[in-house]
């Protein structure tokens, strides 16, 4: 018998991250989550995923630091013979306007995102290529295509984003002919839990709910949903694109 295919998952310690564990995590899946800092929560959420029956190691690291996602590549094929399917979700998001933004929380930003996400995969390539259920999947934002929504302004934050998205789109076409997908997903503003990272207050909440059209914010197991759908051998003929997760925040 096949075996499930072999899921890292960044962030996952909290928020949509740890929802994405909830939602794979079936009888046999092999997952490696990830946290940067959050090693109590990210147990948790293990504990949780193998309650239901999936295989689960965990790791931490800074994904900004260079050899962070090399490492984690490698503990997968160590754990699991291979990596199948790559989750990249672990970011933060920072509001700034120009005047108070430093180069700094530019390099910051696209350390942690981008350039994390690009040595994931280049680790990962070989596995990729190789498995009859290659997946990735991207967590891209809002802020990468609304600028400024409800007065929130995320520079860095939203350029990471789109070079996130832009890099996705370039893999997607490298790795079509090897039957590998690559999509994004963009929530809009989704509710964080207790261990989560938030960018904005309990008022600023407030008001995203009020400015996105379906009247709420997003839930971490709605955009859990889509990712678990994405990684799903049903998904198997949509690459490139990136799916909105918002509620309707970004129609015109």
């Amino acid at each position: 018998m096949t075996p499930s295919p072999s899921i890292l998952i960044t962030g996952a310690g909290s928020g949509i991250g740890a929802a994405i564990a909830r939602a794979v995590a079936v009888p046999g899946a092999r997952l490696l989550l990830h946290t940067g800092r959050n090693a109590t929560g990210l147990e948790a959420i293990a504990d949780e995923a193998r309650s239901k029956g999936a295989v689960v190691v965990t790791a931490l690291g800074d994904l900004g630091e260079k050899d962070t996602a090399r490492r984690l590549v490698s503990q997968a094929r160590a754990e699991f013979g291979r990596l199948d399917q790559i989750v990249s979700n672990a970011g933060r998001a920072q509001r700034a306007v120009f005047g108070d933004l430093t180069e700094a929380d530019i390099a910051s930003a696209f350390s942690a995102m981008p350039l994390a996400f690009f040595r994931l995969v280049d680790a990962a390539l070989a596995d990729l290529r190789a498995s009859p259920a290659g997946r990735v999947v991207v967590m891209s934002s809002f802020v990468a295509h609304g600028f400024g929504t409800n007065g929130m302004h995320f520079p860095a934050s939203g350029a990471a984003k789109a070079a996130l998205e832009a890099l996705a789109k370039s893999l997607a076409v490298q790795l079509a002919p090897d039957g590998v997908t690559v999509n994004c997903v963009a929530p809009g503003f989704t509710r964080k839990d207790g261990a989560g990272h938030a960018a904005t207050s309990s008022a600023g909440m407030e008001s995203a709910r009020a400015v996105t059209p379906n009247g709420r914010l997003g839930e971490p197991a709605d955009v859990a949903a889509v990712v678990a759908f994405l990684l799903s051998p049903a998904a198997g003929h949509m690459t490139g694109q990136t799916l909105h997760v918002d509620g309707g925040l970004l129609l015109p």
